[in-house]
């Protein structure tokens, strides 16, 4: 018999599948189950988006596009950065079009990584980085963050955890799980270590356009000295409610995309060709629905954070994204007992913090793209679970 762990990727062999993933899955195996756990917006496609889309078929539009993207496509990303975030990117060479966002961190990674580089990748955080880095060679340098700092990575931990091996840093604010965000003082802080080096950055904006309570989304890209060095990672899963378009972009400096571009070109060829003129659609006419999904979003999020304290789990004020973070300690069950039963029990099904790595132990991540109703009824079930693990004790 063929010995198949001999043969594949050694480095892959040993990554474990996503955390997110597997509740997923074992959610989907069983009846009348709630979930909260994966963010995918529960809004529809805005109906012109479709409709472009569907436009584009009729008249068949359905070859390749350019390696990089449609021109239109690019140009108009041009456009909506420069106007929403103050980025200014050449769409001809700095701009590339990607499945997805993931695809565009991806890219960056495996681009930029040696053997044995270090990459800096702030913890909780989304589940891909340490893998990637992995396969590739690299080596995952956790840099934690605490919730007493509301999650923020801080200009004094980052210089503590640069060696002379650290090749980039991972920024991935408004944060998936925690739903901090960074303001520009505290960017300003980090961006100053950072010039003091050649490290890079990419850093991950995909939920840029969801942040609330007045706050408004800085890029690090933006900042004096940044540009040279910062891979920005976006795309329209989220701001659009377009999640299996399977459309993203990144942004950065021609040697970085260009490179990025040749790995693109020889594993995808191109994004989707439809999703590329729905997106332009999007991009010209869409910041309206966006702005409806953000407060529909926002009073969720202070729902959902109000009901969590009422029910006794101490729940972090998420100001970014459409996730929130609270605390299970109380309950002295490990993040994953935690999932397990409330699935098992009540057919809740929510994160465990420790899929988004190790300092996530005692903290479950819930997504609030859901509707009020199913929030309602999940945290309903929620409160049972507890109050039946106090008769327990």
């Amino acid at each position: 018999m063929i010995q198949y762990d001999s043969l594949l990727n050694q480095n892959l062999l040993h990554i474990k599948p996503s955390g997110i993933r597997k509740f997923f899955d074992l959610a989907e195996k069983m009846d009348d189950v709630i979930s909260l756990g994966v963010g995918e917006p529960d809004f529809l496609t805005p109906w012109h988006i479709r409709q472009e889309a569907v436009k584009t078929l009729d008249v068949g539009k359905t070859r390749y596009t350019a390696n990089a993207g449609l021109l239109a496509l690019r140009r108009e990303i041009s456009k909506y950065i420069e106007n929403n975030y103050h980025l200014h990117y050449d769409y001809e060479s700095e701009v590339l079009v990607t499945v997805g966002g993931s695809e565009g961190i991806d890219l960056f990674i495996r681009a930029v990584t040696n053997a044995g580089d270090e990459i800096i990748v702030p913890e909780p955080s989304f589940v891909c980085y340490n893998p990637i880095v992995s396969i590739c060679g690299g080596i995952p340098v956790p840099l934690v963050t605490k919730e007493e700092n509301n999650f923020k990575i801080t200009a004094q931990a980052l210089k503590a955890a640069i060696t002379p091996k650290t090749k980039a840093l991972i920024l991935p604010y408004p944060n998936n799980p925690t739903g901090a965000i960074l303001e520009r003082a505290e960017l300003e802080e980090i961006a100053a270590v950072l010039r003091e080096s050649d490290i890079l950055v990419i850093s991950d904006e995909i939920y840029a356009s969801l942040t609330y309570g007045g706050k408004t989304h800085v890029s690090i890209a933006s900042l004096e000295g940044m540009p040279e060095r910062c891979v920005v990672i976006n795309g329209f899963s989220k701001t659009f409610s377009m999640t299996g378009w399977r459309l993203g972009y990144a942004l950065g400096p021609k040697p970085i995309i260009e490179q990025m571009t040749k790995l693109h070109q020889f594993a995808i060829m191109s994004a989707p060709t439809t999703s590329q003129f729905g997106a332009i659609e999007a991009l010209k006419n869409g910041q309206e629905d966006t702005e409806k999904m953000k407060a529909e979003y926002d009073f969720r999020r202070r729902y959902i954070v109000k009901a969590f304290n009422d029910i006794g789990l101490h729940c972090f004020n998420p100001e970014g994204a459409f996730y929130c973070f609270p605390s299970i300690r109380s309950t002295g069950l490990s993040s994953d007992e935690f999932c397990e039963r409330l699935l098992k029990e009540k057919k809740v099904a929510v994160v465990p913090g420790t899929a988004f790595g190790a300092s996530g132990e005692g903290y479950i991540r819930v997504s609030y793209c859901y509707s009020v109703e199913h929030i309602k009824t999940a945290i309903g079930r929620i409160k049972e679970f507890l109050g039946e693990l106090k008769n327990e004790s």
